[in-house]
């Protein structure tokens, strides 16, 4: 079975990253699922922006949503929040990357993935590993993610520990060793971030679950 296809940050390769076209271009371009980035405001509002702080604006976590409302990306459309790029993909795998959540916010943000319009297809990941194990105590059945930039000794060992279901890693650091290792132990793996067909190639020879990339049809065109 091929890798599922992922679009980074929506198909942030066409459009700006995290901004309401790229989500819309992913589903355009028949991408499986969308990637992208959450930062909680003072007040608790999730908004989808990459970056802690907004160019001209301030960090996010440190201002309330109302300060944001008038910003415009460099496309001219607003930061979405986390429920209106959800209304934008229906049907859609969304991971969603928590950049920053206070403990406070956790239930907000499952009451956002719950009333999506497909909740059954969320999960949530981050760099940040306290935050999943956090939401996984509150959410059990919840899809969680750890992401790493370093290949570890012994890998299942911290998805267990976060319990999460599923590494994302970075796609070099990907070989047959830690495929097979995660598939045995019952986790799955992303590879962020393929764009090269050399490489979309390689990664699905390996058996990884999923591919991330900024260029779905790039990665579909690659898959054959």
């Amino acid at each position: 079975m091929p890798p599922r296809i992922i679009a980074h940050r929506g198909a942030s390769g066409h459009a700006h990253e995290n901004s309401p076209s790229a989500f819309r271009r992913a589903v355009e371009l028949d991408a499986d699922g969308v990637e992208l980035d959450v930062h909680a405001s003072s007040d608790g509002a999730l908004l989808v922006h990459h970056d802690p702080h907004v160019s001209g604006i301030g960090s996010i976590g440190q201002l309330p949503a109302s300060a944001f409302r008038e910003y415009r990306l460099p496309n001219g459309e607003p930061i979405p929040t986390l429920a209106e790029a959800l209304a934008l993909l229906p049907g859609l795998e969304v991971w969603v990357e928590v950049k920053t959540l206070p403990p406070a916010c956790d239930e907000r943000l499952l009451a956002v993935l719950d009333n999506g319009p497909s909740p059954g297809r969320y999960g949530v990941h981050s760099f940040d590993h306290r935050i999943i194990a956090r939401l996984g105590e509150r959410r059990p059945e919840l899809r969680r993610g750890v992401l790493m930039a370093s290949y570890l000794l012994d890998t299942s060992l911290v998805l267990r520990a976060a319990g999460a279901d599923t590494l994302w890693m970075e796609t070099h650091l990907i070989d047959d060793d830690l495929v097979r290792e995660l598939h045995a132990d019952g986790f799955e793996i992303i590879a962020w971030t393929a764009d090269e067909a050399r490489e979309i190639r390689r990664l699905s020879t390996l058996g990884v679950d999923a591919i991330c990339g900024n260029y779905p049809d790039r990665i579909r065109a690659a898959l054959g």
